[in-house]
């Protein structure tokens, strides 16, 4: 039998960053340098660190026609003023490790020519010894344009109706003859209007250069991601790229990609010689990284008076910008949610002047299902059904879309607690039929969809005599921390 003390097995432990999160000692991208590289390493940022200033485009589409930095220059402390008439080529190779980008055209090459793509597209970059004359200097440049009329609503009058790439479709049944046959019918469409991340911490890097090699402090939900697109942006090798993330403060899916102020910083760095830290705005968060895109969401569902749904027919469009095309899983629920012998679908995306989309928790699933529950309810109100009993004359056994068995499928179960636990047949059906005092009170429900993703991974353990193990991967953890004790 072994004497091997059990410290880390079947033992509650506290988590190892618990007590530094709640007592503000967490170190993040913009505490460098005074946060070391990471909990085994104690190397501090070498040298003093100089700070940058994105100044941003104030249209949304055109081309710039002068840059005056001369007010911003005679600024004492000010390094200097970077902007594409200084001419610094960057590479943008394609980047083979971008595989998890579901965006398809050409990324952003930022400060490489004069057009101006969406409000806000970075245009210059200012560097000074102190944030503060950063800051002052980057409101003294001064940007001329030569505006042209922007599309940035999806909805307005003359958008373009698709994309130059194909539109994604799906068929199975003969979806428009079971809608003319349908005992029930109903046609809605959905709005669904942009979201964005809002993290508690903003966006940041800090950049340093040792020689050839780069290092970058960054907020990045995938360090391997920001390595690979770095080596390509810049043209170097990858091996030469090092990125820390000890800590990420929220992110939500839109740190899963590599923004152009994490170039800037790095060009910045580069250009003069000096370790470089950036820190996006909470202003600069609404288009200098992406966001759920808009949807224009009509869903018609056909159903029998019992609530036996027969068809569904879904049409969206949703939006992007014109030099990328980002496309999610927006289709997906709408195939296999519900036992539906009828469904068509039709995905569209609309080019428009605006930075490109990202993913964003449950990224176009949580779209679809908004649009279907709400139908759903709408459905049983028209024809009197109670809403968790609709769902459950509707649920599937089995994928609807292929015929496979579900791996795991407790809906049913889901459904009945949940209705049992929160007292759902003391419900009123009427709406607007609960008030207290003057406000409305609804009570209602909805089911969700979402795939696991399962990729290889690599992970390095440690195994001590005294029973403690240290594990290291290359994956940031945010989930929040507890309370310590």
């Amino acid at each position: 039998m072994s004497s091997q003390p059990q410290a880390a097995v079947g033992a509650p432990l506290s988590r190892v960053d618990g007590r530094l999160k709640v007592t503000g000692r967490a170190r993040y991208a913009a505490d460098v340098p005074r946060a070391r590289t990471s909990a085994s390493e104690d190397t501090p940022v070498v040298g003093d660190v100089v700070h940058a200033v994105v100044v941003d485009s104030r249209v949304a589409r055109g081309r710039i026609t002068g840059i005056d930095t001369r007010a911003a220059d005679a600024l004492p402390g000010v390094l200097g003023v970077i902007s594409h008439l200084d001419g610094l080529e960057l590479a943008y190779r394609d980047n083979q490790g971008a595989w998890l980008d579901p965006a398809v055209g050409e990324r952003l090459h930022v400060l490489q020519d004069d057009r101006v793509r969406f409000f806000g597209q970075p245009v210059a970059v200012v560097v000074a010894r102190t944030l503060e004359t950063t800051r002052h200097a980057a409101d003294l440049v001064r940007i001329s344009y030569d505006a042209e009329r922007p599309s940035t609503d999806l909805t307005a009058p003359g958008t373009p109706e698709n994309d130059p790439l194909p539109q994604q479709n799906y068929t199975r049944g003969d979806p428009e003859k079971a809608l003319a046959s349908a005992e029930v019918t109903l046609d809605r469409t959905y709005r669904l209007a942009r979201n964005h991340h809002n993290a508690m911490e903003p966006h940041a890097t800090v950049a340093r250069w040792d020689g050839d090699r780069l290092t970058v402090w960054d907020k990045t939900q995938w360090v391997l991601g920001a390595q690979a697109e770095l080596a390509a942006v810049l043209g170097i090798p990858t091996e030469n790229v090092r990125v820390i993330s000890p800590f990420v403060g929220g992110a939500f899916g839109n740190a899963l990609r590599t923004w152009p102020h994490t170039t800037l910083a790095a060009l910045a760095a580069r250009t003069f010689r000096r370790p470089v830290k950036l820190v996006l705005t909470r202003e600069q968060l609404y288009y200098g990284v992406g966001f759920r895109p808009a949807y224009e969401y009509r869903l018609r569902l056909g159903s029998t008076r019992g609530g036996r749904l027969t068809a569904m027919d879904h049409r969206v469009r949703a939006e992007t910008s014109r030099y990328e095309h980002f496309t999610e899983g927006v289709m997906v629920p709408g195939q296999m949610h519900y036992a539906t012998p009828h469904v068509r679908q039709t995905y569209r995306t609309v080019p428009l002047d605006v930075n490109t989309p990202t993913f964003m928790r449950g990224p176009g699933y949580s779209t679809a299902v908004f649009a279907i529950e709400s139908a759903l309810d709408e459905l049983a109100h028209d024809i009197g059904v109670d809403p968790v009993e609709l769902r459950l004359r509707n649920e599937p056994d089995e994928d609807p879309s292929n015929g496979l068995p579900f791996s795991t499928r407790r809906l049913r179960e889901c459904l009945r607690t949940g209705a049992r636990e929160f007292g759902w047949h003391r419900r009123d059906p009427r709406p607007r039929s609960r008030r207290e005092g003057d406000r409305l009170i609804g009570m209602g429900m909805a089911s969700g969809v979402y795939d696991t993703l399962r990729m290889r991974s690599q992970a390095r353990v440690r195994l001590d005599a005294d029973g403690t193990a240290l594990v290291q991967a290359a994956t940031s953890d945010m989930a929040p921390a507890p309370t310590p004790p």
